[in-house]
This record gives C-alpha cells, structure tokens and sequence, in this order.
C-alpha cells in the first residue's frame, strides 16, 4: 500500500548549517538550512524541507516506513516559507508516496483580501 497523507503542520524548528554534505537518493546534497515540520504528537507524520545553494537537488522524498517527507528548495525561499508558518493558519503537509512530486506544504484556502487579523 502507498503512502498517501495529508496532515496539519502544528510544529516547526528552523535550523541553519554551515555546510552538512548528506546524501539523498545518490545525490549530495549541501544543507544551508532545514525547517522540520510536524504535526502535534511525536509519532505524528513530518516534513524536512531542506534549503540549499546547490544547482542539482533530488526530487521529493517519501520515506513511508518512517512517516516523513523531503523537499528541496533553494535557500532564498526560506524567508518566505517561514513567514508563510508563522503569518498561515492552518498550514498542511502532503505527502504521495504515489506522486513524490506532488508533496507539498499548503494553506487553506482563505477569501480573497482577507488580510491578516490584527490584534488590539
């Protein structure tokens, strides 16, 4: 049976590195950063998005028996993508391990224009 899984994002960690060498698949991978996404239990599924400077990055990963996906961005969308987990609610991993292309990390939809809600 293939992973398929759709779960909330309750937790996330950033985490900077120097320049951690670590092979994916066959292809090595220099990290610059990683945002460790997860749900609310520890046994919950999670997400490593892994940020790099590398021109050449593996295709997602779903790593079934573990309950945990990879993606691979560049290291400029990590300002974005952090803002994204603290500014959304609420946020989703998806993981296919149907499709590896397709995981991904998504709001809910909100209406148009809404804005953030400021407090008093």
């Amino acid at each position: 049976m293939t992973l398929v899984e759709v779960f909330e994002i309750k937790n996330y960690m950033v985490i900077w590195r120097q320049a951690e060498v670590r092979d994916f698949n066959g292809t090595d991978v220099t990290i610059r950063a990683m945002v460790r996404c997860s749900g609310e239990q520890a046994d919950d599924f999670s997400m490593d998005i892994i940020f790099t400077d590398d021109a050449r990055v593996p295709d997602p990963i779903i790593d079934e028996e573990q309950k945990k996906g990879f993606m691979f961005l560049s290291t400029n969308n990590i300002l974005p993508f952090v803002d994204m987990l603290r500014n959304e609610k609420p946020i989703y991993g998806h993981l296919r391990g149907d499709r590896p292309e397709w995981t991904s990390v998504t709001t809910s939809q909100e209406p148009v224009g809404e804005g953030e809600e400021k407090g008093n």
